[in-house]
């Protein structure tokens, strides 16, 4: 890929500066880690795209999805300008994504607005 990403990723962190996504990527193998890197690193600089890599979800949160070994890896993310907010990042295990997930994004992306001066 070349030129300039249109997307700098950001991991969003909590008030006490944890990032979940962060270590949620930390108890990936290897191999997994690089394979979610690629494909974050594919949406900031093919923004916007859309399926399969990427999908939208509700309101402001979007899915970068992973195929890995033998599962599915989502992170969810948000666009702030010309910010991708990594919000979280989990293994699917359902065919839907489900509904306490996309609601635990839009709360931390609601946190990261607030946090913004």
């Amino acid at each position: 890929m070349s030129g300039a990403p249109k997307l700098t990723a950001v991991f969003y962190a909590t008030a006490i500066g944890n990032e979940p996504v962060r270590e949620w990527l930390k108890g990936l193998s290897k191999q997994e880690r690089r394979s979610v890197g690629e494909d974050i690193a594919y949406v900031q600089f093919k923004w916007p795209i859309g399926k399969p890599r990427v999908d939208h979800l509700r309101g402001a949160i979007w899915e970068v999805r992973a195929s890995l070994d033998n599962r599915i890896a989502r992170t969810l993310f948000a666009v702030d300008g010309g910010t991708m907010i990594l919000l979280h990042g989990f293994i699917k295990k359902t065919q839907q994504t489900p509904a306490s997930e996309i609601a635990l994004a839009e709360r931390r992306f609601k946190e990261y607005q607030h946090g913004k001066t």
